[in-house]
């Protein structure tokens, strides 16, 4: 499925498709509308007859969110995208597409904690069932994986240890499977925090790649959506459950999505960057018990990041306090620059604690499982001056 673009990913983040003279505005329009125009009842008959090109309610399709379907699918290396009113919305419509009663899920276990929450407490009333590997054994797929199974689900890095899993292994070894058993299995992948600029996983195989594009493609916290990108005989079925479960994307929100898109390489460049600097300046401070960043060589999975991110390391760092949660807090109380703010990818410099955000309401066995510690502070860096950041975090510890 992956086909290689001669074009660069800015080049196509800007203008898509749309590669040639022609008479119109420059930026794409919004169709706020609900419901569209018939020329005639032929428009309406030949939806009837199934042309997917009559355009009939926006819940089914609208002229500004194709287009930023199309844009984010060529920039991707997929055949075609569904945009959703959010990254949950997104994660859940594919799951509930691609399994049914009685079926299962294996998933690394370190998610996002909406996903794992989705998949502890909601999958259940469906009758899914998820296992979890251990992205250290991944050979266990071997046995885990049974004829009931129908997704093997991953995020990597993930939230907010960044750890890095490997696709490759996952891929490989879920096809070997599934040739044995002769079932069909999707490889989905959250690649919200890598983002296509660092990691490419329809290049290892991926079937679907799901993002939160409220994050790194949006990138300036003022739009919710979620995007999912795959094969032609994929999308049109994730489509088909979203167009009842409702979680279509808003013209508006696609329209902001447009803009962000035109300057995603240059935030993402600048972030990394950024990033880096910062991971370094914080792991030589006496406060900080443990930097977690994938581009530093002292993380586990150093080599495999430099593999498998081959276009940088993402703006995510995370910190490990040594005066736990209450380190904690006073960190984040007293930043004067970076923002204490439950979200990550924009081009503000925020800061969260997992415990009290994306893992609250988890035990402590479930957050030993995901690696998540009561002093850590989640870093998602901006695109300020990043000496304006390290003196910031500077300060601040001196508080702690």
């Amino acid at each position: 499925m992956k086909k290689k673009p001669r074009l660069s990913l800015s080049t196509l983040a800007i203008h898509g498709k749309h590669l040639h003279a022609f008479r119109g505005p420059v930026a794409f329009p919004i169709y706020q509308t609900s419901t569209y125009r018939f020329e005639d009842s032929h428009d309406a008959i030949r939806y009837a007859q199934g042309d997917p090109s009559v355009y009939v309610y926006t819940r089914y399709h609208n002229p500004t969110v194709n287009e930023v379907e199309d844009r984010i699918a060529l920039m991707e290396g997929g055949d075609a995208a569904a945009l959703f009113s959010s990254g949950m919305a997104a994660i859940s419509t594919v799951i509930l597409s691609l399994c049914h009663t009685g079926e299962e899920i294996v998933s690394t276990p370190a998610l996002y904690g909406g996903t794992y929450r989705f998949f502890r407490d909601h999958l259940p009333e469906y009758n899914i069932h998820v296992k979890y590997v251990n992205p250290s054994s991944l050979e266990d797929l071997l046995y885990l994986i049974t004829p009931r199974t129908r997704v093997v689900y991953l995020e990597t890095p993930t939230n907010p240890t960044l750890d890095i899993v490997d696709i490759q292994k996952i891929v490989t070894t879920t096809r070997k499977v599934e040739k044995e058993l002769g079932s069909s299995i999707t490889v989905v992948i959250d690649n919200t925090f890598a983002t296509i600029l660092n990691q490419d996983p329809f290049a290892y195989g991926v079937d679907i790649v799901v993002e939160s594009s409220t994050k790194y493609l949006g990138g300036h916290a003022d739009l919710i959506g979620g995007v999912v990108v795959g094969n032609k005989k994929l999308i049109p079925q994730v489509k088909k459950h979203a167009k009842y479960l409702g979680g279509c994307a808003d013209p508006f929100a696609a329209f902001l999505l447009d803009r962000s898109l035109k300057t995603f390489a240059l935030r993402v460049q600048c972030q990394n960057k950024n990033a880096l600097t910062l991971a370094r300046a914080l792991k030589k401070h006496t406060k900080v018990r443990r930097v977690f960043y994938p581009g530093l060589p002292s993380h586990p999975q150093y080599r495999l990041a430099r593999r498998q991110m081959n276009g940088g390391f993402g703006g995510m760092v995370t910190i490990d306090l040594k005066g736990g949660v209450k380190a904690a807090v006073k960190l984040c109380d007293n930043l004067r620059i970076a923002i204490n703010a439950m979200s990550l990818g924009g081009v503000e410099t925020l800061v969260s604690i997992p415990v009290y955000s994306s893992h609250v309401n988890m035990s402590n066995e479930e957050l030993a499982r995901h690696g998540v510690t009561p002093g850590m502070v989640r870093i998602s860096v901006g695109v300020e001056g990043i000496e304006d950041l390290i003196g910031d975090f500077r300060q601040a510890l001196k508080k702690v």
